[in-house]
């Protein structure tokens, strides 16, 4: 995937289409449209697309000698009049998101909902949505149109990537091993193999990103292969998925020392990429850590306020 999720509020930023009047000199600024108005109108979409088609389940319940275990999208039409819709055989997730995170400024949380459906599951374990992950996917629109992909599994810290690919993610296994070919190459055996479908409040909304129009809806089908279980990303000594302080699922919406690097005039990180999490000058992994390096678990609260030290500008 081309674009990365922190890239993504910049991206996204250009909130306006423009065209010029007959005179060709002025420009016309066509302001974003709410997010609760597209929410809802891209869950219609989904629902009516997952109604509609069907995948290749049959070959995954039973399938060919030479079957590649890539899932296949067809309209449930003419021949294939009986097969079972989507709508059936996928499960779903609902998330609420801030129209802030859009640059909006009319303060609403809308809950959105992203569909997957898991075709086989991977024999390993299951990533968290801000783990490391080894995969190979593809993603189109509803129409069809391709408009990423990769051949080969690529690494991809999830928390760089969509939030909503990123949760679909966490809902799959992975595979539970590698072997080598013979011929210099290596395979992963029993991948899971998975389909997601993302309202564009779970992607790209209303930004200019790679020939996706706005607002509009994904498809990703994945490949999931391996994963880092409890991916410390900033190697601050806690794990990414710990340092997602309100729970919500989402990394890079928790900034400690948001206040004081607007002070300082310092770029803003969020706690799982940033090895001060509190600014106050002591790196993270030495306020959790004992003399000989080990981590403290609980993590050390010095003067007893419920905040530990590496959160706590009081204490360094």
């Amino acid at each position: 995937m081309r674009i990365f999720g922190i890239a993504l509020i910049t991206l996204i930023a250009i909130q306006f289409t423009s065209c010029k009047k007959d005179d060709g000199t002025d420009v016309i600024t066509v302001p974003p449209r709410m997010l609760s108005e597209v929410a809802l109108e891209n869950d219609a979409e989904i629902r009516e697309y997952l109604q509609s088609h069907f995948y290749n389940y049959e070959e995954f319940a039973n399938p060919p000698a030479d079957f590649n275990y890539k899932i296949v999208l067809d309209t449930i039409a003419g021949s294939n009049a009986d097969k079972t819709p989507l709508m059936d055989q996928v499960e779903s997730v609902t998330l609420s998101v801030s129209s802030d995170v859009f640059g909006l400024d009319d303060d609403e949380d809308v809950d959105h909902t992203l569909y997957y459906l898991s075709a086989r599951d991977g024999l390993g374990g299951s990533p968290t949505p801000a783990d490391s992950t080894f995969l190979r996917y593809e993603g189109s629109l509803l129409d069809g149109t391709l408009f990423d992909g990769t051949t080969t599994y690529k690494w991809q810290y999830l928390p760089f990537f969509l939030r909503g690919y990123a949760h679909a993610v966490s809902k799959f296994n992975v595979g539970d091993g590698i072997i080598d070919n013979g011929d210099g190459t290596t395979s992963i055996t029993n991948s899971g193999i998975g389909l997601m479908f993302l309202p564009s409040g779970l992607a790209y909304f209303n930004g200019f990103v790679g020939g996706i129009p706005q607002y509009s809806v994904l498809i990703f089908k994945v490949d999931t292969g391996l994963y880092v279980p409890e991916t410390d990303y900033d190697n601050d000594g806690i794990p990414s998925i710990l340092e997602d302080l309100d729970g919500d699922g989402d990394v890079s919406n928790d900034n400690t020392d948001a206040s004081r690097e607007i002070e300082i005039g310092s770029p803003a990180f969020p706690n799982h990429i940033d090895t001060d999490d509190d600014q106050d000058g002591t790196q993270t992994r030495d306020e959790i850590s004992d003399s000989e390096g080990n981590i403290i678990i609980p993590y050390p609260d010095t003067d007893g306020d419920g905040t530990p030290d590496y959160l706590d500008r009081d204490t360094s």
